[in-house]
């Protein structure tokens, strides 16, 4: 297939840059970095003590010889401890032609071992969720998932319901404003006898400017992110790697919103004919300080 040199030739493109990042992070002194904006990738930024963020990711995208459908999943992110974030997941989509329903949700909770900074700082995340067959949300892809699999019509894909346990390696680094993070995913099923399942992130991302202008301002380049994701499957524990998986790899961009939100957007592009050929999201966020802090308390 011609799109397989293509993928492997952005992807060596891709390693490349990361190993070479990698090395500058232990000749350079670290820099404060802002939350990168990505959809997929997962950063060591955890959610400050007593902060609630609520969060809406939308997706929608076209599968080869299917119908177009629209996902959106809210998030409500809760920074439980300072090592520790805990959020719940909500999701549903709607296909063209087919329906609206209610996919299913998660729980998710990550914990950083360490206090400090560190050239790379490592996070542990665990993740329950019960989500039905018909879930477009793509917050991460594993296994052998292809496009193939969004062809079901959703009253039938409703009624495979799949209870799992899903585990994340989280590697992160900031040095001179950017952000290199890498995600490894292990998933499984936990009502069927089926094998653990894999897939990965990458995500590197960096402000416009890392210094605060002088003056207020709307549109300075601080508040904006330019970021990019790399993701896909790894098969599973009989068959490891990328044969027969979805890949893809986008751009992102964010803005800060003045007192106000943060938005984001992308647009992922499928790397094989595994892949949804474009896959365009959007994110909108913003997060309330001390809710439950009590009245009096400093």
């Amino acid at each position: 297939m011609k799109t397989v040199p293509t993928f492997r030739a952005s992807l060596r493109s891709f390693c490349q840059g990361i190993v070479f990042l990698l090395i500058v992070h232990f000749i350079a002194s670290f820099s404060a970095a802002q939350e990168p904006p990505y959809f997929v990738t997962y950063s060591d930024y955890m959610e400050e003590q007593g902060n609630l963020e609520l969060d809406f990711k939308g997706a929608w995208g076209t599968p080869k010889y299917g119908n177009q459908f629209r996902s959106g999943t809210m998030e409500f992110e809760y920074g439980a401890l300072g090592w520790w974030t805990t959020e719940v997941y909500l999701s549903g989509q709607s296909t063209a032609n087919d329906s609206t329903i209610f996919t299913g949700y998660r729980w998710e909770n990550r914990f950083r071992p360490f206090p400090r900074e560190y050239f790379i700082n490592p996070v542990l995340y665990v993740e329950y969720e019960a989500v039905n067959f018909a879930d477009r949300s793509f917050l991460e892809v594993t296994g052998h998932a292809t496009q193939q699999d969004l062809l079901v019509p959703n009253n039938l894909a409703r009624q495979e319901i799949e209870r799992s346990l899903e585990t994340k390696l989280i590697l992160s680094s900031n040095v001179w404003g950017w952000n290199i993070s890498e995600n490894f995913i292990a998933e499984k099923a936990l009502n069927e006898s089926e094998p653990w399942e894999f897939g990965y992130a990458l995500g590197l991302s960096r402000p416009l400017a890392n210094a605060a202008s002088a003056r207020n301002c709307t549109f300075c380049r601080e508040r904006f992110i330019a970021a990019a994701e790399l993701f896909g499957g790894l098969g599973d524990s009989n068959g490891f790697g990328l044969r027969a998986t979805s890949q893809y790899l986008g751009p992102i961009i964010s803005y800060d919103v003045p007192k106000g939100p943060t938005v984001a957007f992308s647009t992922d592009f499928g790397l094989n004919d595994n892949s949804v050929p474009r896959i365009y999201r959007i994110r909108v966020s913003y997060e309330f300080e001390q809710i439950f802090r009590r009245k009096g308390s400093k």
